[in-house]
C-alpha cells in the first residue's frame, strides 16, 4: 500500500490530519498526549507496525509457565497475569508444558537463557509432593526471583498464592447438605498433588460435620481419584453414583462436566436425581447444560497478587517466605437441586 493511502488511512481513523499523523510518526514535537495516543491506537486497529521509536520500552521479559491449556482456568489465570505484566511494562512469555512436550525444568532453562526477569509457575512441581524441591533452591541461587501459584511446599523459600481449597470443599458440601443430599462423593485428581490433599482434608471434615459419616468411611467410599479431565470426571462419578452417591463434588469443571456426562449414560437426570458441583468456574462454564454450580476460584485476585509479589522480588522487597490464600465463593447454577426422594413425591422423574 502506498505512504499517501496508508497516512489517510490511519488520517481517517484518529480523526486527524495527516500532517497530524506525519508528525506523530516521525517523532516530531507539538502534539497533543491525547492525539498522539489516538495516532498509535489507530495504528494498532489497523494492523500496522508502530515504528521502532515509538514502540515502549519494556521493562523485561517475565516467564509464565502452566501445565497445558485445555482446561479454560489456566488461560484464564493466564490473561489475568500477563495483562497485569503489561500494564506494569513487562512482557509476558507464556511457556505450557505439554505430554511429551518440553518439561518444567526446560521450559525454566529456555526462560533464564532468554534472561527473564523473573518466573511465575502455575500448578507446577511446587504442588506435587513427590517432586524434588531441590530445583527451585538452585534457581533461587542463580538470582531469579519466582513465585509459586497453586501448590505450597515447606521446602521452597518462596511466595505462593493459593487458593483456600478447605473451605471450597466447606462450601460445596454444606450446600449439598442442606439440599438433603446424604451421599455426597468427590471426584479428583492424583493424590500426591498439595490441593487434591487439602481437598480431601476439607471434604471429610465438612461431611464428618454436616452428617455425623465417619472419616474411614468417607475415605473409602466416597472419594474417587482420576484425571482432571472430562473423561477423569466421568470415570470417577460414574463409580460414585454407582455407591449410591446423589451428589457428586469436583475438583475441577472440566470433571464436572464429565461426571454430568456420567449421570446421562446411566440414564439419570442432573439434577434431579444427581447434583453436580464443580471447582474453577472457568469462563463459559455458566452456559454449560444445566448450567453449573460451582466453587469460584478468585483468579482476578490471585493473578493480581502473584504479580504483584513477584515485582516487588524483582524490586529488591523480596515477599516473606509465606502462603497467600485467597477465598473461593460458592455460585449456585442449574446443576443441583433437593436430593431426589424415594419417588415422584420427593421430586425424582425415576423410581
Amino acid at each position: 500500500m502506498s505512504a499517501p493511502a496508508r497516512l489517510a488511512d490511519i488520517a481517517a481513523q484518529a480523526g486527524v490530519s495527516e500532517a497530524t499523523v506525519s508528525r506523530v510518526l516521525n517523532g516530531k514535537p507539538g502534539v497533543a498526549a491525547t492525539t498522539r495516543q489516538s495516532v498509535l491506537a489507530a495504528l494498532d486497529v489497523l494492523g500496522y507496525e508502530r515504528p521502532v521509536r515509538l514502540r515502549q520500552r519494556s521493562a523485561g521479559l517475565v516467564g509464565l509457565i502452566t501445565p497445558e491449556l485445555e482446561n479454560p482456568i489456566f488461560p484464564a489465570l493466564a490473561q489475568v497475569i500477563g495483562q497485569a505484566l503489561t500494564r506494569q511494562g513487562y512482557t509476558p512469555v507464556l511457556a505450557t508444558q505439554t505430554p511429551g512436550g518440553s518439561t518444567e525444568d526446560e521450559l525454566t532453562e529456555m526462560l533464564v537463557d532468554r534472561g527473564v526477569a523473573g518466573i511465575i509457575y502455575v500448578s507446577g512441581l511446587h504442588a506435587d509432593t513427590t517432586a524434588d524441591m531441590q530445583r527451585y533452591e538452585q534457581l533461587r541461587a542463580q538470582g531469579v526471583p519466582f513465585v509459586l501459584v497453586d501448590g505450597f511446599s515447606p521446602k521452597v523459600q518462596a511466595p505462593f498464592i493459593s487458593p483456600d481449597d478447605r473451605a471450597a470443599m466447606r462450601l460445596a458440601v454444606t450446600h449439598l447438605a442442606s439440599l438433603g443430599h446424604t451421599r455426597i462423593g468427590l471426584a479428583l485428581g492424583p493424590k500426591r498433588f498439595v490441593p487434591v490433599l487439602r481437598k480431601i482434608e476439607g471434604f471429610v471434615r465438612a461431611v464428618q460435620d454436616q452428617l455425623g459419616l465417619d472419616p474411614r468411611e468417607i475415605e473409602t467410599e466416597l472419594i474417587q481419584h482420576s484425571l482432571y479431565t472430562l473423561e477423569g470426571g466421568q470415570a470417577a462419578a460414574s463409580a460414585l453414583i454407582a455407591t449410591g452417591c446423589t451428589a457428586v463434588v469436583c475438583a475441577s469443571d472440566m470433571m464436572a462436566l464429565g461426571a454430568i456426562r456420567a449421570a446421562r449414560q446411566r440414564g439419570l437426570e442432573v439434577p434431579d436425581d444427581v447434583s453436580v458441583v464443580g471447582f474453577d468456574d472457568s469462563p463459559l462454564i455458566a452456559f454449560t447444560d444445566p448450567p453449573l454450580t460451582t466453587v469460584r476460584k478468585p483468579v482476578p485476585a490471585m493473578g493480581q497478587a502473584a504479580v504483584r509479589t513477584l515485582l516487588e522480588e524483582i524490586g529488591g522487597t523480596p515477599a516473606p517466605h509465606s502462603e497467600f490464600i485467597f477465598m473461593p465463593e460458592l455460585v449456585v447454577r442449574g446443576s443441583t437441586a433437593s436430593a431426589p426422594g424415594p419417588g415422584p413425591v420427593g421430586g425424582s422423574r425415576r423410581p
